[in-house]
């Protein structure tokens, strides 16, 4: 019996309803970039991290205006054909100065601390998981944080910081996660959006009650000898 492939899937909104000028959308997951999750934030053009490249994610994108800025929120969403997909999309290549010398081929904008990447859209050095690993916020829907694999969801579905075997520095993630939680409120942070592990979130496109539930992450039991340096 001859098999056929499956189409490739499509990006699908994040969350349900909305104007569509808004919408943030999850490309499935990338095998080249060990099944992480690329996002696109409508409103502004902005690529978070590689999806696939392939003919459709490209339709998909040219279809709602191009890309004007592609985020990279560590050097593990990169890619191997990131120089490739930044020629072609044509647009600006944002990442934290730490990450940018692994692309020397590629013509990056660096940032320390933050950048300002548009009206009420900032990427934010959150470093541990790599030396320069960022979270995306973006102010609509209630605040909306794309880590990255800086947190990920956990078999509760709960955001968490994972160490593992490539994690460049244990202590200073947990540092970073404080401070997540000291820059946000109730108020400003409803939705996170890992880089990673989305089957984690069982069917949901983000994990919601964002800033209460970064709040109860312990992190004095994550790193009991290092609670002196949180």
């Amino acid at each position: 019996m001859q098999q056929y492939a499956s189409p490739p899937k499509l990006p699908r909104s994040v969350l349900e309803g909305g104007d569509p000028t808004t919408s943030v959308y999850a490309f499935p997951p990338n095998r080249e970039t060990l099944g992480g999750t690329a996002y696109f934030l409508a409103q502004h053009n902005i690529l978070i991290d590689a999806p696939a490249w392939n003919e459709e994610n490209l339709q998909f994108l040219d279809n709602r205006g191009g890309v004007k800025q592609w985020v990279m929120t560590h050097r593990g969403g990169f890619g191997k054909q990131v120089a490739k997909m930044a020629q072609q999309l044509g647009c600006v290549l944002v990442v934290q100065e730490q990450e940018a010398y692994l692309l020397p081929e590629v013509d990056c904008q660096t940032f320390h601390h933050n950048k300002t990447l548009a009206l009420g859209c900032e990427v934010i050095w959150t470093p541990g998981h790599s030396p320069g690993s960022a979270c995306v916020y973006y102010a609509g829907h209630g605040g909306m944080l794309f880590t990255g694999r800086h947190l990920l969801g956990d078999r509760a579905g709960n955001p968490a910081p994972l160490r593992i075997a490539k994690t460049f520095h244990w202590p200073r993630q947990l540092r970073s996660v404080q401070c997540l939680r000291d820059r946000f409120s109730v108020e400003t942070l409803s939705w996170i959006c890992p880089g990673a592990s989305i089957g984690m979130l069982r069917g949901k496109g983000a994990i919601d009650r964002a800033f209460v539930r970064l709040g109860a992450i312990d992190l004095a039991a994550l790193a009991p000898q290092a609670a002196r340096l949180l």
